[in-house]
């Protein structure tokens, strides 16, 4: 599945790494471990990742991004990591390089690059750049091993989601061969403060839920503010303070942004991945997100999803 990546690698002296804006653990996870796979099987070559940062996941970028020129493009292979959607891409520059090539898991909306390998069989990028590894025997050292470790790690919910399969245990195996210290990711991914822990609450007492029992968050700018948060946070970082509530397989948080109104949407049964397309986002079948243009569209979402789950509910009737 790899070969022509391989060949596009071995093409190019220079390879910038891109992912998804807002980056998660998996979409961080990746662009590390593939940079630290590149350097180190081929130590002649430019190799450079872009993005913004996040905090959450520091750690996990023990290499800076870079900053660049426009013209760092030019003949250079652009490849973009763990991104849906054009939209979705941290800079877009990446329009300028010579050849684009796309490694992702999520269901595709539409082509964003010249070669793109695809496989939603897969529980996170991650899993795929270490498959990568295992199929083309580039070089994965412990950096690499402990990135693509923590991404594999989130994106699966520690092996708890059902996108968790054999072949996951199979890659870990891998990755643990290299020396990975995995308490210390799982202390620095799951390790919490007690200011996280009254946000944690606050969240749980102000959900409220649909007809057919959809649970959802609404934060608007001032409530940011107040909290001293981001609209990032309260979306993507809070979402699943809904999960495993007894009753609720949909749920959805939504945060006033500058571009407007941030959507995660996810479920434990139903399919709310064409829901997110519909309002132009995307990702997997229980875990998809949008950005819409106000509060009216989000609750034109919210109706849809109340929509499916009643639907959910009479089919399990």
């Amino acid at each position: 599945m790899f070969e022509k990546a391989l060949e596009l690698i071995k093409q190019h002296d220079t390879i910038i790494i891109h992912r998804h804006k807002n980056p998660d653990g998996d979409a961080l996870g990746s662009q590390v471990g593939l940079y630290h796979m590149i350097r180190d099987t081929f130590p002649s070559k430019t190799v450079h990742m872009v993005g913004e940062g996040s905090r959450r996941y520091d750690f996990i970028a023990d290499t800076p991004m870079s900053e660049l020129p426009d013209s760092a493009w030019a003949g250079a292979l652009a490849i973009i990591l763990d991104t849906s959607a054009k939209s979705l891409i941290s800079d877009d520059r990446y329009q300028l390089a010579a050849m684009t090539l796309r490694i992702d898991h999520h269901i595709q909306g539409e082509k964003v690059a010249d070669f793109e390998i695809d496989d939603t069989g897969y529980e996170s990028c991650a899993g795929l750049v270490t498959e990568m590894a295992i199929e083309t025997g580039m070089v994965m050292s412990d950096k690499a091993a402990t990135a693509l470790f923590a991404g594999t790690v989130t994106d699966s919910g520690r092996f708890r989601f059902d996108c968790t399969t054999s072949g996951t245990f199979r890659r870990v195996s891998f990755l643990l061969q290299r020396n990975v210290n995995m308490d210390s990711v799982y202390k620095k991914l799951y390790t919490t403060d007690i200011a996280s822990l009254k946000l944690k609450a606050h969240f749980i007492q102000k959900a409220r839920f649909t007809e057919h029992n959809v649970g959802w968050l609404y934060t608007d700018k001032a409530e940011l503010k107040e909290l001293g948060i981001s609209a990032f946070t309260a979306s993507r970082g809070y979402v699943n303070t809904l999960s495993d509530l007894e009753g609720v397989n949909i749920w959805v948080a939504f945060a006033e942004a500058d571009e407007g109104i941030l959507c995660e949407l996810r479920s434990a049964e139903p399919n709310i991945n064409p829901i997110a397309v519909k309002y132009g986002g995307g990702g997997h079948a229980k875990a998809s997100g949008a950005t819409v243009k106000d509060r009216e569209t989000a609750m034109a979402m919210l109706k849809d999803l109340d929509e499916l789950a009643s639907e959910s509910q009479s089919l399990q009737d």
